[in-house]
């Protein structure tokens, strides 16, 4: 099966595009990536999500607005990937949306909300589409997050040690393998870091690019434990936060008894993206750190982290075989495919749900939909399989 994995995480910059041939045979599933695109929000549009976002509060009128325009690039993006990627034919799209809010109440998540209506993608393309993953895990009594987790389980089943994947986005979240796995977000990956850059540039400049500005700063001592106080590093996984607690609102309050110079704000937090990373895994104690996502091109944050991880070697899924852009469009394609055969998409252990259940809701394409005969057996591994352009 021939799928596209759409995915646009808590940076809000741009839509993500995977596309993928993904086959299940004896217990493992074989994907095959074919590529990858990425196609940024036009300015006016990121600018009205962002301001929708906590703490900003928004009419039902700029929520339909949104959910239609977001489901419009989306579909414009999976059109594009069907044609770039796929050489003009696929069988499923898989789109986990944008997420605006995402409800979490005295560490337990309520619900949950991507917009980016499906049928737009469905009408485009004349696919069928997988999308809305996370509320069904939520409704078992999951976080709903991470939910790359069966993903990263299966993919690094049979490595020595314990292995930990991390990826750093807008939030960070790690699945650490072992006799009983574990999930969870970290905290704040870009999230703060992004904002403290918009902070300094009057919103000119959205990210660190290359970690400059961190590498110029100096790491504040005080604010950083100021920030390391918050209540969500002690809390136990399965947990999940998102922007809707670290955002920039929740920057600006706390430098307000910290005033320094910009570049010192900067590499502060990425201080506090490194340290509460590398402290939410110490009690597993992985071998190995695999680290995917934006966060990946900060090669300042990179090096902090690295001198954090103790005896744990820290690389990235490139180095595995899976491009770090593409991890997370990937893993959503790879639970389209599971939901349209009827294979659960979570490890109930990892999102704290009563038990794994199939993810999603389908929309149908052009044709009457028609879903292939489930396999029965959950698979047990997935195996990258290296993609030669002729």
């Amino acid at each position: 099966m021939r799928v596209i994995g759409l995915m646009s995480g808590t940076s809000h910059d741009a839509i993500d595009a995977v596309g993928a041939d993904i086959h299940l045979r004896d217990s493992t599933i074989h994907v095959e990536v074919l590529g990858l695109l990425s196609r940024p929000y036009p300015d006016d549009l990121r600018a009205e999500l962002i301001a929708a976002l906590p703490p900003g509060t928004i009419d039902m009128a700029t929520v339909c607005r949104l959910d239609t325009a977001i489901g419009q690039e989306f579909s414009a993006t999976a059109a594009e990937a069907v044609h770039e990627l796929c050489d003009g034919s696929a069988d499923l799209v898989a789109s986990h949306g944008q997420t605006v809010y995402h409800w979490v109440a005295d560490g337990r998540t309520c619900g949950t909300l991507q917009l980016g209506q499906p049928a737009w993608i469905a009408e485009q393309t004349g696919l069928p589409v997988v999308s809305d993953f996370r509320s069904r895990d939520i409704a078992a009594g999951g976080q709903g997050a991470p939910l790359v987790a069966l993903f990263d389980l299966l993919w690094l089943a049979g490595r020595p040690g314990r292995s930990a994947a991390l990826n750093i986005g807008g939030i960070a979240n790690a699945t650490v393998t072992g006799d009983t796995p574990v999930a969870f977000d970290t905290g704040p990956g870009n999230a703060l870091i992004d904002a403290a850059v918009e902070l300094a540039t009057d919103g000119s400049e959205h990210i660190d690019r290359d970690g400059q500005r961190a590498a110029r700063g100096r790491i504040d001592e005080r604010l950083l434990k100021t920030l390391l106080a918050d209540s969500y590093y002690q809390a136990t996984p399965p947990k999940t936060t998102g922007k809707e607690l670290f955002n920039r609102a929740y920057l600006e309050r706390v430098l307000r008894d910290h005033p320094l110079p910009a570049d010192d704000i900067v590499a502060s937090v990425t201080a506090l993206t490194a340290q509460t990373i590398a402290d939410a895994l110490a009690p597993f104690a992985p071998d190995e750190v695999i680290a995917s996502g934006g966060g990946t091109r900060n090669p300042a944050l990179l090096s902090m982290l690295g001198e954090r991880l103790g005896n744990a070697t820290l690389c990235t899924s490139d180095e595995l075989g899976l491009p770090s852009a593409a991890k997370e469009a990937a893993a959503f394609a790879v639970l389209g495919f599971l939901t349209v055969h009827g294979l659960a998409g979570t490890d109930a252990v990892c999102t704290g749900a009563t038990r794994a259940r199939v993810l999603g809701s389908i929309t149908p394409g052009a044709a009457p939909l028609a879903l292939p005969e489930s396999p029965g057996a959950a698979p047990r591994q997935l195996r990258l399989e290296n993609h030669e352009r002729g």
